[in-house]
């Protein structure tokens, strides 16, 4: 069964900054096309970035551009989500999501099979 599990999340300042990790067991994790989504309290899943199985390819959210850098370690079968700059409103449950296979990097949700449990981040001002 595949199950993404992510890990980082936590409390911090606006400002400062967070990395999330994702890593997968019972999935090529690494010819897949993975994202990263976030829903807040009271508001659907948005997409925040996305990535291709080699890397080469990337896609962001306009709110999360310029701040926050996803990458992966095929090595390592593990995504992350490098977040600087952080607001209040980046205050979100995120959400590691992986494709069924090698797809253009997308936005939308239904494209993304296996979905993690999330963690939490909290941004305070």
């Amino acid at each position: 069964q595949v199950q993404p599990v992510e890990s980082g999340g936590g409390l911090v300042q606006a400002g400062g900054s967070l990395r999330l990790s994702c890593a997968a067991s019972g999935l090529t994790f690494n010819s897949v096309t993975v994202a990263w989504f976030r829903q807040a309290p009271g508001k659907e899943r948005e997409f925040v970035a996305a990535i291709s199985w080699s890397g080469s390819s990337t896609k962001y959210a306009d709110s999360v551009k310029g701040r926050f850098t996803i990458s992966r370690d095929n090595t390592k079968n593990t995504l992350y989500l490098q977040m600087n700059s952080l607001k209040p409103e980046d205050t979100a449950v995120y959400y590691c999501a992986a494709a069924p296979v090698s797809t253009v990097v997308t936005s939308t949700p239904n494209n993304y099979r296996y979905w993690g449990q999330g963690t939490q981040v909290t941004v305070s001002s």
